[in-house]
């Protein structure tokens, strides 16, 4: 069901590594040919494009996408006590977490009369992506509100796809409403990131989205970055392991089943050294992936962009894990804490058997909005600082300016931008 590739007794390049390693071939740069005239529509015509476009993709016909105050009412009221509760927790836990992220402003008198303060600003207003789909995701609503409340952002909006009566998934509406958001849109895929970055009659521009998405919602912010700031690409899920002989082939085969049954795009690798562990798996998967809800989507994704990896030790499998630079990645060895220590690229590791991906998806305390396809090389999940800017505010008297205008002189001159130095000449003259 999953390709093996065989690592043991060779040492593969950084390029041979990432020609090895599998991920969707649907990649972020094919879909901007697709999400490209939808974001040039939503811009020129607004509204109606965006009304448009989610009758042509999710076959609805929404006269606006802003949902009534009342069916967000509604959907509480309807809302299974069950899961209020479940999300009532995911959120507390989220929000205390989050609260621990939220930096202070600093000052540093950097010369007697010189003091620069930075100061951390919430973005205005942001979109939040929540996805609708093939599934609904009412935890991404938590993920989402949650870090961008502590942070102080003024005015949020979320967008998810409408269901056959034109709004939302009801769980979603119900947990905007549980959170106290009450800007909702029916609107999902490139378009909603394209009415987030341009505005519309029905909702206002927004100064960053966030959320995870599909490949076309991924595409779209990569498109629509500089219009709109983004916090990174959330596409297509995927989970690496990396793992020993010590690893439970049963703990192993129901995460990689729980992440397929995302999406057909999402890509499982297990990285591991022992074979034995790869011929379990494998007796496991044959068992539970016909059982599963999701069979064919599951079995979809592990056979096209799926891999078992045998390395000859634990150091070449983190090498190989760091490279891939997994969304969710799970160590499931001896001495796990250690390991996962030295993990360097990954959107969030889950230490040792009973720290499950599924468990920070909902109620870790941790965020589940992370960067996927490789982007957690150099990008981390969302948290707090995802809506914060950092600003400088500078404060010299004019004994500090004097001290540092020679230097001015010195640097400006060097760079042939003499009007700089007569800036502050102007208020310091040269003395005779």
């Amino acid at each position: 069901m999953i390709s093996r590739v065989d690592l043991r007794g060779k040492q593969p390049s950084t390029a041979e590594l990432r020609r090895v390693l599998p991920r969707a071939e649907l990649g972020v740069e094919v879909a901007l040919d697709v999400v490209r005239p939808i974001c040039d529509d939503v811009r020129r015509r607004g509204a109606a494009a965006v009304r448009e476009h989610t009758a042509t993709f999710d076959h609805v016909d929404v006269p606006t996408t802003r949902v009534p105050a009342e069916a967000l009412r509604q959907a509480l009221d309807g809302l299974d006590p069950d899961v209020r509760a479940a999300l009532e927790e995911a959120a507390r836990r989220a929000r205390q977490v989050h609260e621990a992220q939220r930096r202070t402003d600093a000052t540093v008198e950097v010369a007697p009369g010189g003091v620069v303060t930075e100061r951390w600003v919430p973005v205005r207003r942001v979109g939040l992506y929540v996805p609708g789909g093939l599934l609904a995701y009412p935890s991404s609503v938590v993920m989402n509100v949650v870090p961008a409340q502590v942070a102080g952002v003024g005015s949020l909006a979320v967008a998810s796809p409408p269901q056959a009566d034109g709004r939302p998934d009801p769980v979603i509406l119900a947990a905007c409403a549980l959170l106290g958001v009450e800007e909702v849109h029916a609107v999902g895929g490139a378009q909603a990131i394209a009415m987030f970055a341009y505005g519309t009659e029905d909702c206002e521009p927004a100064d960053l989205v966030t959320g995870p998405g599909n490949i076309y919602v991924a595409s779209a912010k990569r498109l629509l970055k500089g219009v709109i700031g983004t916090d990174g690409e959330a596409g297509p899920t995927e989970i690496g392991i990396l793992a020993d002989d010590t690893a439970d082939p049963v703990f192993v085969a129901a995460d990689l089943i729980a992440q397929a049954e995302h999406d057909a795009n999402a890509s499982c690798l297990l990285v591991t050294t022992s074979p034995g562990l790869l011929d379990e798996v494998d007796a496991e998967l044959a068992r539970r992936v016909p059982a599963t809800r999701h069979t064919e989507r599951v079995a979809t994704a592990l056979r096209n962009q799926s891999a078992h990896i045998l390395v000859d030790d634990l150091e070449q499998g983190l090498a190989v894990v760091d490279e891939w630079a997994a969304e969710h990645l799970e160590v499931l060895t001896r001495d796990a804490s250690s390991w996962a220590a030295r993990v360097t690229n990954a959107g969030a590791v889950f230490v040792g058997p009973y720290a499950p991906v599924s468990l920070g998806d909902y109620l870790a305390g941790s965020n589940h909005v992370l960067p996927t396809g490789g982007t957690a090389r150099h990008t981390g999940g969302l948290s707090v600082q995802s809506f914060l800017r950092s600003q400088h505010v500078i404060d010299y008297t004019r004994d500090a300016l004097a001290d540092v205008a020679p230097l001015v002189d010195a640097l400006g001159g060097s760079e042939d931008l003499i009007a700089h130095v007569d800036a502050v000449r102007a208020r310091i003259p040269r003395t005779p």
